[in-house]
């Protein structure tokens, strides 16, 4: 049985989950109008203190706000996406939309990426208006629709069209607040930065022609075939942001390991001994810009008909400091010869962002984990994949991606269930992220 606000967070969370808010990035997907409408419920709050906001039919998000007493002081907005991505049940152990609590854990799609910390911080964020808390900055609550498939119908849209409603000086989402480190020097990882992402769309021509004569023939498939492989295998060099230094300082490796680490020469070499299962997909992340092609597309296409117009669209995540330029640069080197049959479009081009360490919400963040806590040191880090902090960087915003977990949650497991089968988040987790962003809040805002 849990109970208190950790109740409140695991049943919510349960009903999210329950709504199923599968984005399949179309416009018609998502619909994250059921969970928008579970949140107004659950918040209870006049109609108000809660605006609505819906970019295409049924992408709804919703924002709360509870008003500063004082104009001049900073704001807060807590803010979680309500959307989550498509699920193959049949690799899962337990129904993905059950919702299901199966011991201490919350079990199904979204209870990772982050229906849990949108839960967490709804759950918080009544329990302050209930109790008659009044800040001395806004404190916003921000459900926000359509994060999984770049914000076009959430936070981008809003940001957009109306700007003043999320307006913040700064923000909380995910993902952050996973232990590393020893016992002596124990960390929390809060992140600041995140990794640009360069979405393209590959089209590659070809000649059409009957199935049965494919001697010579200009097969757009067998073109697109090529081009895969080639992104592939493409490795460009290693480079290092500023806030590789201190990933590299919590792996607690040995100095030598440490300094091959630290050297783009090395790092490489390093990386391709590890095994998959290990931290190596991440660590390569965080040091390369990565080329991931993940859809296959094709007008017409059947079995006894050569292929002329192939589709494919790649997931390219770029590092700080690079341009739209220096993604077509990286194109070209890695297709030569085969770019002259394509055409490229620009889905999402993004840069990558940071925000600093050096601030208030920093300062009372450090003060609400040394309570549970208290050896362990906020450790800046960057991400590799892309939250809508971005959006509020670029509006001026001060973003972090913060939380807390167990400590007893393996950061590897925990990372292999983004987006993977038996995604589930336990109940200490839900309870310590709860009771940050209320200590938070209040440290905040007080």
């Amino acid at each position: 049985m849990v109970d208190g606000l950790t109740g409140e967070t695991v049943e919510l969370l349960q009903a999210m989950i329950r709504n199923a808010c599968v984005n399949h990035g179309t416009e018609d997907s998502g619909q994250e109008v059921r969970n928008a409408d579970t949140l107004v419920d659950f918040l209870g709050m006049s109609a108000g203190s809660i605006q609505r906001f819906e970019a295409a039919p049924g992408r709804v998000s919703i924002v709360a706000r509870l008003e500063g007493t004082d104009p001049d002081a900073k704001s807060l907005c807590l803010m979680g996406h309500t959307d989550v991505v498509p699920v193959n049940a049949d690799g899962w152990l337990h129904d993905p939309f059950g919702g299901e609590l199966i011991g201490d854990e919350v079990w199904g799609r979204g209870a990772v990426d982050m229906l849990n910390q949108t839960a967490s911080m709804a759950v918080a964020f009544r329990h302050l208006a209930n109790s008659g808390f009044r800040p001395k900055g806004d404190l916003l609550y921000f459900a926000v629709a359509d994060e999984e498939a770049g914000s076009a119908y959430g936070a981008q849209w809003i940001a957009d069209h109306h700007p003043e409603a999320i307006a913040a000086d700064f923000v909380l989402t995910e993902n952050g607040g996973l232990h590393s480190g020893d016992s002596v020097r124990p960390a929390i990882s809060v992140n600041i930065a995140e990794k640009g992402v360069a979405w393209r769309r590959l089209r590659i021509k070809g000649t059409p022609g009957h199935g049965s004569m494919p001697f010579k023939a200009d097969n757009a498939l067998i073109k697109a075939a090529a081009v895969v492989q080639r992104l592939t295998d493409y490795r460009p060099p290693a480079r290092f942001s500023e806030l590789w230094p201190e990933r590299v300082e919590r792996l607690g490796l040995d100095p030598e390991l440490k300094a091959a680490m630290l050297n783009p020469d090395s790092i490489d070499e390093i990386l391709d001994a590890m095994p998959r299962s290990s931290a190596a997909p991440y660590l390569h992340a965080c040091t390369h810009t990565t080329f991931s092609t993940n859809l296959l597309r094709g007008e017409d296409m059947k079995a006894n008909v050569i292929p002329d117009d192939v589709e494919l669209q790649v997931d390219i995540r770029t590092l700080p400091g690079e341009t739209a330029d220096d993604v077509g640069a990286h194109l070209q080197a890695a297709l030569g010869d085969l770019i002259e049959d394509i055409d490229v479009e620009v889905i999402m081009n993004d840069p990558s962002s940071i925000s600093r360490a050096d601030t208030a919400l920093w300062d009372a963040l450090a003060r609400s984990i040394a309570k549970p806590f208290p050896a362990a040191a906020l450790s800046p880090q960057m991400i590799v994949g892309f939250t809508d902090a971005r959006i509020f960087r670029s509006m001026g915003s001060i973003a972090y991606g913060a939380g807390l977990f167990s400590p007893d949650l393996d950061a590897a497991d925990f990372s292999s269930r983004f987006h993977g089968h038996n995604e589930r988040i336990d109940t200490e987790s839900l309870r310590l992220s709860t009771d940050l962003w209320v200590d938070v809040a209040t440290d905040l805002l007080g």
